[in-house]
């Protein structure tokens, strides 16, 4: 019998995962985000077909299944003609079409006092909103976009964080509260518009209150047909 000892032999490394397999991160949901806006915007995509992928963006987990929502598309860029297709078919609610300013951001902030954007302004991609024993007013009704998405993350704490949109985007909502309140409402109503933009909320109220609402009576506006009823 042999008695000699033998090293045990060392495990074998464990394989990296498939990259398709990997977790997705925002990163990877904002890039599919564009790619399903440039689609709408050039006519490769029914406004309804765009509003189903998009409502499905930010149920999945893996980067595998966000790509199948965009597996019949062309990447940002990369097909021909796209630019003339994209100003024949863009509504153009803020003239530059649904790539202007990609990934640009903001934060707004409100500690023990108050913050607010409201009036003409032009809201970023992604806008973080932080309310801690605070009030924050994101006012959207006379804003002029210039994405097809524009995305707005909320934490709250002890506090109150409200939005305002005009009555035909559409507006979606994923969040929760804890003791607290996450509420969006009018979302899917007759007055949507498909064309227009997209607002998302997704936030966290603890002790505190996040809503989100469409403004009866105020309406996004395009701008490139209005341009050109005043020329006829």
């Amino acid at each position: 019998m042999d008695l000699e000892k033998h090293p045990a032999a060392p495990a074998a490394p464990a394989a990296p995962a498939a990259p398709g397999g990997l977790r997705a991160s925002d990163a990877d949901r904002d890039r599919i985000a564009r790619i399903l806006a440039d689609a709408v915007a050039e006519g490769r995509l029914t406004p309804d077909e765009h509003s189903e992928r998009l409502d499905s963006l930010y149920a999945r987990k893996t980067v595998a299944e966000l790509d199948v929502l965009v597996r019949d598309l062309p990447a940002p860029g990369a097909a021909p003609g796209s630019a003339s297709a994209a100003a024949a078919h863009a509504p153009a609610y803020a003239g530059t079409g649904s790539g202007a300013r990609p990934g640009s951001s903001e934060t707004v902030v409100a500690v023990c006092s108050s913050s607010a954007r409201k009036g003409r302004w032009r809201p970023p991609a992604h806008t973080r909103a932080v309310s801690v024993m605070g009030d924050i007013g994101i006012d959207l009704t006379q804003a002029v976009f210039e994405q097809q998405v524009t995305e707005i993350e909320v934490v709250c704490v002890l506090g109150n964080v409200e939005v305002l949109v005009p009555e035909n985007v559409t507006l979606r909502g994923h969040g929760s509260g804890v003791l607290g309140n996450f509420e969006v409402s009018g979302s899917g109503t007759d007055g949507v518009d498909p064309n227009a933009p997209v607002v998302i909320i997704r936030g966290f109220a603890l002790l505190g209150n996040i809503e989100a609402r469409p403004k009866p009576g105020s309406r996004v506006v395009d701008l490139a047909r209005k341009l050109r009823d005043n020329l006829r």
